[in-house]
């Protein structure tokens, strides 16, 4: 009763203070409201219902939980203490009024209080400690743990919105932290850098002090709970296996297990992918991670192969860093040796000693290199014939040598021999046959048929490859042999070997050609000094003499052949400002056989040089333009002075480098234009450019000219380097073609400018503000003395017209005898008019 009384006290305080209560817009008739009122704040007023008669007083019931009740006799709804939304966030009343006798007059009428979140609670972390494990390796950004927490406060206000973050991280060797957090989820995760140097062998465990805010984090008053996470970093099992050997041609049922590898994530796919673009893999791999070889592999045709494991989750999206997987063929000897050629061909001297080297037999064998399942080893099998003995020939075990036993070979006896060779490896065998003629020996030198073939006169211009002259030599030793075969060649008196001899094999018979380019001008003459002899060397005490040599003279005629220039083309750099009869440069050329040398210029269509046809300088011979051509390129003819016939021909190539010697111009298609009335503000666009070269880019200066006029009606300013903003000053303009002076200068070296009459055009504007008026349309009317040509000439055409008339009836006149005044007065009237 007294906590009543004193609230009651309180309650007429407080009307006291307010005098009215409708002044506070807090009062009104009975009938259905809601109400939002925030938690907590304890006592307070809410509303006053007023009476309407009979109705004296007021009673609440319902959801009050002895916080919300009503003044019978005034209807002030009050609170007694603090709502509280975690509590109950709706209160539900019924409100009527009642007469003296306490019958109702009015209601019940639905009264609804809903409270207010406010942001009186810190969010909570559901674990005071979390753990995790995550394996060395992990694919950043992957989560391998969360942590959560919860906010009593509204979930639809930004009371109850949380954030997460790691305010520390224990121990921290780099600059950046090894970890991350989802700030929405809670979902942790290594970092970039973590994937990379997370090692249990360096450091196993670290703890993370996780942090987490309401108010998504956005406040400085937001509340904050914290929660350490202690994170244990395991081995990684991600790994790749060593490399796999794999024995060829395996005869085990397929698919055979070779490796497995295991995923630091659950439940993911498994799959290979190829390094190389091979017709097919021959390799599998299951959903245990376990790799199969599907089938049996052959060393021969590959002996190693690489290819990555991947996972993926079940979106397609990699799990982890692709594993590289390395598989080598193991040979196994299953392949035989292989003679290099069905039959080996050796040739031996019959007095070839013991022991020589007359030959090596080659095979192969296409198991791996350098292991004894392609070593080879030889043996001679059989001789046919086995005369004078049964071993006259021995081979090396390894090498595959063949050699002579001490025993010499007779040709009388036999000329050729059969040998059948065993190659062997350590499983296969195989016979090579090896054939051995018995050559004669060189005992007899080639002896030319001529000592001495005279001279031959030739053209300098005669083709390389020309055969100028036929010889022969003959040699005693057996035929198609390398002791009869001829080599001729030069001996003396051709140092730069301007001359080649090819010899046929068949008739030993020799040509000699032309190699290289003849030269009048540098060798008229060559005294050649031949030589033959054999491939096989000489048996001892047979030794070339004269009989194999032979001499030929080549006489070389003159030829009248065109000048040759020095170079094949000729560039050079100027100014194109540079004076007329300006030497630019000079052309040089020579003629072989010393005439005089003239020069004239062919394809100058710009007429911009001339040539000094003694010397061959080239001079300026009118005003260079580089904007006209850039690369200027003529013609440069060198003729004999004697004989015109005879000229060559070169490139002259003349870069102009550019000058500042143009002024700026406007670039513009249309001329500016403003609509009538204007209304303030606008601004049209201008553009400059500049026909000489810009070397980085066109920088332009715009003003206006210093004139009262321009300077009150006009403004320009600066866009970029190239373009400015014409605008006018004010709105007060007629409607017409204003002629605006705008100065352009270049800044160039030196600098230019040039003053433009821009028209602008202020016109009535259609709907999609396009000018009625036509752009650039001229109109002009003519001087006064243009009026006088234009109506003397007018006047005179009438005169022509009205005399031939006249005329006419002049001479009509005659004809019908009219009188003589009236023909005076005809006169007189033409005169008049004419």
């Amino acid at each position: 009763m007294f906590k009543l009384c004193g609230l009651q006290f309180l309650l007429v305080i407080h009307l006291a203070m307010c005098q009215n209560l409708q002044d506070l817009h807090v009062t009104g008739p009975l009938k259905d409201m809601n109400f939002s009122v925030p938690e907590g704040g304890g006592v307070r007023f809410i509303y006053q219902f007023t009476a309407e008669p009979p109705a004296v007083s007021f009673r609440a019931t319902g959801e009050k939980d002895g916080i919300i009740d009503i003044v019978p006799r005034t209807g002030i709804l009050y609170l007694n203490g603090s709502l509280d939304w975690e509590t109950k966030a709706v209160h539900r009343l019924q409100v009527e009024s009642l007469d003296e006798k306490g019958n109702i007059v009015k209601g019940p009428y639905a009264i609804t209080i809903y409270v207010e979140d406010i942001n009186d609670n810190p969010p909570e972390f559901d674990q005071i400690k979390y753990t995790g494990v995550v394996r060395q390796n992990s694919r950043p950004g992957k989560p391998f743990m969360y942590v959560h927490a919860t906010d009593r406060d509204d979930p639809t206000t930004p009371h109850a919105q949380l954030t997460y973050s790691i305010l520390h991280h224990f121990p921290n060797p780099y600059t950046e932290m090894l970890f991350q957090i989802d700030s929405v989820t809670g979902a942790i995760s290594p970092s970039v850098k973590g994937s990379y140097y997370l090692d249990p062998q360096k450091q196993d465990t670290f703890t993370l002090v996780v942090t987490v805010k309401d108010m998504a984090g956005m406040t400085m008053n937001a509340f904050t709970s914290s929660a350490d996470v202690i994170i244990t970093v395991k081995e990684s099992l991600w790994k790749a296996p060593p490399t796999i050997h794999i024995q060829e041609n395996s005869t085990q049922v397929h698919p055979v297990n070779i490796s497995q590898v295991h995923s630091n994530e659950p439940d993911v796919i498994y799959g290979l992918f190829e390094k190389e673009k091979l017709p097919r893999l021959p390799f599998s791999i299951d959903q245990n991670g376990v790799i199969y070889v599907t089938e049996p592999l052959d060393r021969e045709e590959k002996d190693t192969y690489s290819f990555f494991v991947v996972t993926k989750d079940n979106e397609g999206e990699l799990v982890d860093k692709p594993l590289h997987v390395h598989v080598i063929v193991e040979d196994i000897n299953d392949n035989p040796p292989v003679c290099q050629q069905a039959l080996t061909v050796i040739e031996v001297q019959e007095n070839e000693g013991g022991g020589s080297n007359i030959g090596t037999l080659f095979a192969t064998d296409m198991d791996e290199k350098d292991t004894l399942n392609s070593r080879l080893q030889f043996k001679i099998k059989s001789q046919v014939p086995a005369v004078p003995a049964s071993n006259l020939f021995f081979v090396q075990q390894d090498t595959g040598i063949l050699q002579l036993t001490s025993h010499s070979l007779n040709k009388r006896i036999a000329s050729n021999y059969s040998l059948k060779v065993l190659v062997t490896d350590a499983v296969f065998q195989t016979i090579c046959d090896v054939q051995i003629h018995v050559i004669d020996i060189n005992d007899r030198i080639p002896i030319f048929e001529k000592s001495d073939y005279h001279s031959v006169t030739v053209a300098e211009s005669l083709p390389v490859g020309t055969v100028i002259l036929e010889i022969q030599a003959t040699d005693g030793d057996e035929p198609a042999t390398g002791s009869s075969y001829i080599i001729y060649q030069v001996k003396e008196g051709d140092p730069n070997n301007t001359f080649i001899i090819e010899t046929d094999s068949e008739t030993n018979r020799g040509f000699v050609k032309i190699n290289k380019a003849l030269d009048f001008e540098t060798a008229p003459v060559y005294n050649l000094v031949i030589n033959a002899t054999n491939p096989e060397p000489l048996v001892p005490g047979v030794q070339y003499n004269s009989s194999s040599l032979t001499l030929f003279k080549v006489f070389v005629t003159n030829v009248d052949e065109p000048p040759v220039f020095h170079k094949t083309v000729y560039k050079g750099v100027v100014s194109e400002d540079i004076p007329v009869n300006t030497l630019v440069m000079t052309v040089e050329a020579f003629d072989p056989e010393g005439d005089a040398v003239r020069y004239s210029l062919e394809g100058d269509v710009r007429k911009w040089l001339r040539i000094d046809a003694t010397t061959g300088q080239v001079y300026t011979a009118s005003t260079l333009d580089r904007e006209q051509e850039e690369m200027y390129t003529v013609e440069v003819i060198a003729s004999e002075l004697n004989n015109a016939a005879q000229k060559s021909k070169t490139t002259l190539i003349l870069h102009l480098h550019d000058v500042n010697d143009n002024p700026p111009q406007l670039a513009m298609d249309y001329p500016p234009f403003f609509c009538h009335p204007l209304s303030g503000g606008e601004r049209a666009l201008i553009q400059a450019a500049d026909a000489d070269e810009q070397w980085y880019y066109s920088t332009f200066t715009f003003s206006l000219a210093d004139d009262m006029d321009t300077r009150n009606n006009w403004e320009i300013s600066k866009v970029n380097a190239t373009h400015a903003y014409l605008s006018p000053k004010h709105t007060n303009f007629e409607e017409k073609v204003y002629n605006v002076p705008v100065i352009i200068n270049d800044n160039g070296k030196p600098p230019l400018e040039k003053k433009v009459n821009l028209e602008v055009n202020i016109c009535k504007c259609s709907s999609e503000k396009s000018c009625f008026i036509e752009v650039q349309r001229e109109h002009y009317l003519p001087t006064a003395g243009q009026a006088i040509g234009l109506l003397l000439g007018v006047l005179l055409v009438i005169g022509f017209i009205v005399g031939g008339v006249f005329l006419h009836m002049k001479y009509k006149q005659k004809n019908e005898k009219k009188s003589h005044q009236k023909d005076v007065k005809d006169r007189s009237e033409l005169n008049r008019l004419t």
